[in-house]
């Protein structure tokens, strides 16, 4: 790991190393120009909010900005046991949600699976930033996409894009689980 006075060059280095210019990464995080030539030459480290994303927006970890280099990792595996609860934004309706790849670092979509328990009588409709994916495991949820509903079964599948308001509800007394 780099001492803090060397995190402002690493910065730098990483930038033009993909070709970046500070407008470029200014423009890319919503951090000025100015702030960025000042942090470059910096021998102090800006906060860790602004530090993830910068790293966000040069595609690296925030540990690479600090100088520890890591080999790519091209797959995960999470074992059944593995799988951890999240709270996301049904979870205050009752609905669970377990991670499927959070040990997969900068992943572009975020599995997990969705279950919803019967006695739910609340079912909003949610928006996501990305597309949703969504594959019925158990049961027969209601599934309305957009403006329409929709009664799905074991093994089938909706896709929709990030505008499209989407959201589950149970059939009679079953527990729908969804990936």
């Amino acid at each position: 790991m780099l001492p803090e006075s060397e995190t402002g060059k690493n910065i730098r280095q990483i930038r033009k190393s993909k070709g970046l210019t500070l407008a470029s990464l200014a423009e890319k995080t919503g951090i000025s120009k100015g702030y960025f030539s000042k942090l470059e030459n910096s021998d102090k480290a800006p906060p860790v909010s602004t530090l993830l994303n910068i790293a966000e927006a040069l595609g690296v970890s925030i540990t690479h900005l600090f100088g520890e280099k890591q080999e790519p990792l091209t797959a995960s595996l999470v074992k059944k046991g593995e799988r951890q609860f999240m709270a996301r934004g049904g979870s205050r309706f009752g609905y669970s949600y377990e991670t499927l790849a959070h040990k997969f670092p900068r992943k572009h979509m975020e599995p997990y699976i969705l279950t919803i328990p019967p006695e739910i009588d609340q079912h909003p409709l949610f928006q996501h930033k990305g597309e949703e994916m969504f594959l019925v495991l158990e049961g027969r949820p209601r599934f309305v996409i957009g403006n329409q509903e929709h009664l799905l079964e074991e093994g089938d599948a909706s896709m929709s894009t990030p505008e499209c308001p989407s959201g589950a509800s149970t059939w009679a007394a079953e527990t729908p689980k969804a990936s």
